[in-house]
Formats: C-alpha cells, sequence, structure tokens
C-alpha cells in the first residue's frame, strides 16, 4: 500500500495553486473578507491594546506608588521618637519597609488589576457559550476546573503553602520567617552604614557571618516548603490528566446514547480548556496579589496610627513668644523601650532665664533631661512646664521653632555644608548662613575649601572631622536664635585651640536666653549661672560653680576631684 506521504511526493502542488483555491472559494467572498478584515484587526488590536494598557498602567500606578511612599514618609516622620526606639523601627527597616511596601501595592493592584478584569471576562463568556452548545458537559467541566488550571501553577501552590504555613503561624518554619528577614535587613544596613568601623576592626567575616546565621530560619522553612510543593505539583499533575480524561469519556459517553454530537462536545471541551489557561494566569497572580495584600496592611498600619506625641495638633495652644522659664516639676521617666529601667524619680529642676548646666555621672540622665524639654517623650509622672505652662497643652511645632539643639553626637545631612547650616531656619539668605558661620568658627576652615559652602559633606557628614561637624551643628542652632538652648556636650569633639575660641562664642550666644547645657567636662561649665548634679534620678546639688565647690564632701566637689585625678 502507497502510503499518502509517497503520494504527495509523486504528485507536488502546481504552480498558483494558492490563486486556484481562492477561485474555488469565490462563492463564499463575502465570509472570506470578513474573516481576513477580522484576522487583521486581531493582530492590530493587541499590540494597540498592550500600549494603551502599559500607559494607563505607568500613569496612575507610578502616581499611586508616590503618593504611598509620600504618605507614609509623612505618617512616619510625624510619629514620636520613642516609636524610633524599637527595634522593628529602625531605621534599616523603616527604609526598607517605605521602598518596598510602595511597590507591591502597585504591583498587586495597578498592574494586576486589568489582566484580572480581562481573564475573569474571557472566563465569563466562555461559560455562556459553552453552556448554550452543549450543557452536560459544560456542568463537568465546572466541576472539574480547578483541577485543569491549578496544576500549572507550582509557583502559585508554592506560595499558597507558604501563606497558610504563615497564617496558621507555624513555629520554626513561617511564624519567625519575617523577623528573620528583618533581623538580615537590619545587620546588612548597619555594616554598610559602619563601614568604617567595620573595616578597622578586620570585622567583615564577621558580618557575613551574623548575616548567613539568621537566614537559617528562612531556608529550613524553604526546604520543607520545596518538599510540599513538589508532592503536591506531581499530586496536581495526575488529577488535571484524570479530569480530562473523565471529560472526554463523558462526552464519548453522550454522543454514544445520541444524546450530543461529538462536534458541541470538542467546541466545549476545546473552549474551555483553553480558557483554564486564562485561569491559571490570573491564579499566577496569587503570590503577588497576597503579597500586595499584606504590604496593603502593611501601608495601612503606618497612615492608621495615632502618633502619641503629636506635632502639629490643631488644638494645642501655639507659642508665639517666649520668656525662656522652664520647670521640671516631680518628674518619674523610663525610656519607652525600657520601661522597666527607670531615669528619673520624683525629679524636680526650676531654670529662670539662666543657664543651667547638667553635670553627673555617664548614664545619669543629663541627656534625658533635654529630651523631656523637646517633648521626644513625655514623663511618665509629673509635669515639664515652660513659662508656666505644660508643654503637653502647647502646639509642639511652635514650641520646637524657639527651642535651639546641639546634640552631643552632631546630625548632618548628606547635602551641602550651606544646606547644614541653613536647616536651621527657613528661607535663611546666604548672608545669614555666612554671619552664623562666623560665630559658631566656621566660616575659616569652610572658605578654605575649594568649593566653599557647596562643599558635600558625604552621608553622615563623613568628608568632616568630628570637630567641624560639631561646629556646623553650633552654627545651625546659632542661625534659629532661639529662646531656648539645649546644648549636649556641644564642645565635646573639638580640640583644645578650637574649643577655646567656641566657648567665647557659645558664652555670647547665651546672653539673654535660657541654656541648658550637659556637660562632661566640668572646666567648660564654670562660667554658667547655675550648675545641677544628677545622681540617682534626682538633681541632689544645685547652685554656682563656688557655692558648689564650698562644699566639701558634695556631689559636685567629688565629680571635679575625680577628673583632676583622671587628668
Amino acid at each position: 500500500m502507497i502510503s499518502n506521504a509517497e503520494t504527495d511526493r509523486k504528485n507536488p502542488a502546481p504552480d498558483g495553486y494558492f490563486c486556484r483555491l481562492l477561485k474555488l472559494n469565490a462563492p463564499e467572498w463575502p465570509y472570506s473578507v470578513m474573516g481576513a478584515i477580522g484576522s487583521v484587526l486581531s493582530g492590530f488590536i493587541g499590540p494597540t491594546f498592550a500600549i494603551v494598557m502599559s500607559n494607563m498602567i505607568e500613569y496612575y500606578g507610578e502616581n499611586l506608588t508616590t503618593r504611598v511612599r509620600r504618605m507614609m514618609l509623612a505618617a512616619i516622620l510625624r510619629n514620636e521618637v520613642g516609636w524610633f526606639d524599637e527595634e522593628e523601627h529602625n531605621s534599616s527597616l523603616v527604609a526598607a519597609r517605605l521602598a518596598t511596601d510602595a511597590a507591591d501595592v502597585k504591583s498587586a493592584i495597578a498592574e494586576r488589576i486589568s489582566v484580572i478584569l480581562q481573564n475573569m471576562t474571557s472566563l465569563l463568556t466562555s461559560f455562556i457559550v459553552a453552556f448554550i452548545v452543549e450543557w452536560r458537559v459544560s456542568l463537568l467541566i465546572l466541576a472539574t476546573f480547578p483541577l485543569l488550571s491549578l496544576p500549572t501553577l507550582p509557583r502559585t501552590i508554592d506560595y499558597v503553602i507558604f501563606f497558610v504555613t504563615q497564617q496558621l503561624s507555624l513555629k520554626g518554619f513561617a511564624g519567625d520567617t519575617a523577623k528573620a528577614h528583618a533581623k538580615t535587613s537590619m545587620i546588612a544596613g548597619e555594616g554598610v552604614s559602619n563601614i568604617r568601623t567595620v573595616a578597622a576592626f578586620n570585622a567583615q567575616d564577621k558580618i557575613l557571618s551574623l548575616f548567613c546565621y539568621e537566614l537559617r530560619v528562612p531556608q529550613l522553612r524553604s526546604l520543607h516548603r520545596s518538599q510540599t510543593s513538589g508532592l503536591l505539583f506531581g499530586l496536581s499533575q495526575l488529577a488535571l490528566y484524570a479530569s480530562e480524561a473523565l471529560i472526554l469519556w463523558y462526552g464519548a459517553h453522550l454522543v454514544g446514547k445520541g444524546v450530543s454530537t461529538f462536534s458541541k462536545v470538542i467546541k466545549v471541551f476545546v473552549v474551555l480548556v483553553i480558557t483554564a489557561n486564562s485561569v491559571a494566569e490570573t491564579v499566577s497572580l496569587a503570590p503577588e496579589i497576597i503579597r500586595g495584600g499584606e504590604s496593603v496592611g502593611s501601608v495601612f498600619s503606618v497612615l492608621d496610627r495615632s502618633t502619641r506625641i503629636d506635632p502639629d495638633d490643631p488644638e494645642a495652644e501655639p507659642v508665639e513668644s517666649m520668656r525662656g522659664e522652664i520647670e521640671l516639676r516631680h518628674v518619674d521617666f523610663a525610656y519607652p523601650s525600657r520601661p522597666d529601667v527607670p531615669v528619673f524619680k520624683d525629679l524636680s529642676l526650676r531654670i529662670r532665664a539662666q543657664s543651667q548646666a547638667l553635670v553627673g555621672a555617664s548614664g545619669c540622665g543629663k541627656s534625658s533631661v533635654i529630651a523631656l524639654i523637646e517633648r521626644f517623650y513625655d514623663p511618665t509622672a509629673g509635669k515639664v512646664m515652660i513659662d508656666g505652662k505644660d508643654i503637653r497643652r502647647l502646639n509642639l511645632k511652635s514650641l520646637r521653632l524657639k527651642i535651639g539643639l546641639v546634640q552631643q553626637e552632631p546630625a548632618l545631612f548628606a547635602a551641602s555644608i550651606f544646606d547644614n547650616i541653613a536647616y536651621g531656619k527657613d528661607g535663611a539668605t546666604e548672608a545669614e548662613v555666612i554671619e552664623a558661620a562666623r560665630a559658631a568658627n566656621v566660616h575659616g576652615f569652610v572658605s578654605a575649601l575649594p568649593d566653599g559652602y557647596k562643599t558635600p559633606v558625604g552621608e553622615r557628614g563623613v568628608q568632616l572631622s568630628g570637630g567641624q561637624k560639631q561646629r556646623i551643628a553650633i552654627a545651625r542652632a546659632v542661625l534659629k536664635d532661639p529662646a531656648i538652648l539645649l546644648l549636649d556636650e556641644a564642645t565635646s569633639a573639638l580640640d583644645a585651640e578650637s574649643e577655646c575660641v567656641l566657648q567665647e562664642a557659645l558664652e555670647r550666644l547665651m546672653r539673654g536666653r535660657t541654656t541648658v547645657l550637659v556637660a562632661h567636662r566640668l572646666s567648660t561649665i564654670r562660667g554658667v549661672d547655675s550648675i545641677g548634679v544628677v545622681q540617682d534620678g534626682r538633681i541632689v546639688e544645685q547652685g554656682s560653680h563656688s557655692e558648689l565647690i564650698s562644699r566639701v564632701d558634695g556631689a559636685y566637689s567629688r565629680l571635679l576631684q575625680l577628673q583632676h585625678h583622671q587628668i
């Protein structure tokens, strides 16, 4: 017997056979033309639809991302300082959260919603057509539809397993995964931000080992999840082919009984099985949608949080002017992150428009007084009063405009020297910035730089010495011209020559305003009006330098003698 293939080789198609076929199809030319037009339109619609959808997604998706990030950052910056003291709110994790959550929301909502709508419409249309053609086979396919669409989605199965275990909080697998990833992000962020310290102590391997150690929990969970996922994927493939075999067997049974026709059964089978691929595409978006849902919860937990210390409280009393009288009345205080470690116990301190120094052993709470005056924290008991008013009743933003702060560790931004000084006053002019720089002994070394005041200071001021950073921070406070000046070890990073010059500038700055100085070196505070010794959570001594040294057995005299011995 000669095969069809051999016959085809012996009788090749004649030249121009395609045109002859078109002529044979001439009686149906209207249908041919309509089909050709439909094919052209189909080819045109695909790219056009893709371009239109991509432009739309780019427009509202990027706007959504920008809006969410802006609102999140505004909400984060509005939180009280104590919120940032918690381990899960450290700078590395907050920055990572700000970057990833908004992107996940965009991916889940802005980019996937169009695909979901398209595929759901396709599914609905296909079932309507299928039920019209052959409702019996359609019912069976509807019953087995999940088995037809899900088995081709190993990633979805894997993610669903992860999500279920996470919701059930299975210890050792999903319960601690988020914490482990957060810890690794924190370790990596701290290692990079403190790279000079890491390099100085050759601690690169130690940072890497800590990073890998924290990845053990996610690694173990992923291993078990992969094993379970592989098993379920194999079973799902069995279910897929068994379902298709059942559908075709039932269709053949209907054809054999004369209830339906082969054409109807095949039409319904092909339409719905192909539609199952669209459903599979939709279900494959489950990881993005689930992750986006989690990110939405994370975003709104930030946006909806009510800060305990609101700087923009509309009901608070605005501060128009200030005499600068400060009083801490029977204050108890402990940091929110360490509530069981009291810092102050019934501390009372009164400052009347003068310079007040606070001294004491390291960790006694000197800097905590400044934190309470700035209202970074609220006392657990007692009151902090300014001009006879509880600062909890004052508008915090307007209050802080009247207070200047120079911290022990000067905080500089990754900007120019000019910009860092100008942070002290909105709309500061160049002349005002230079004047403040001269007062803080900054102008001399800045003028010697090639770019002058436009010189970038680097991340956290890494391009400058400790003394230069401290003087820039002081210049920023000088520019603010505050009614209350808070100096937390303001001269601690200066050499003897710079300290001498700056001390004179500080004394000029302190005249006519309330100044609170936290000092470790007692030689820098001899000219202040009053000195308070902080010990055991209280002010145990208060008076001028001459008054306190006259008390031979007093706490101040002991501190002075201790420093002399150390020298």
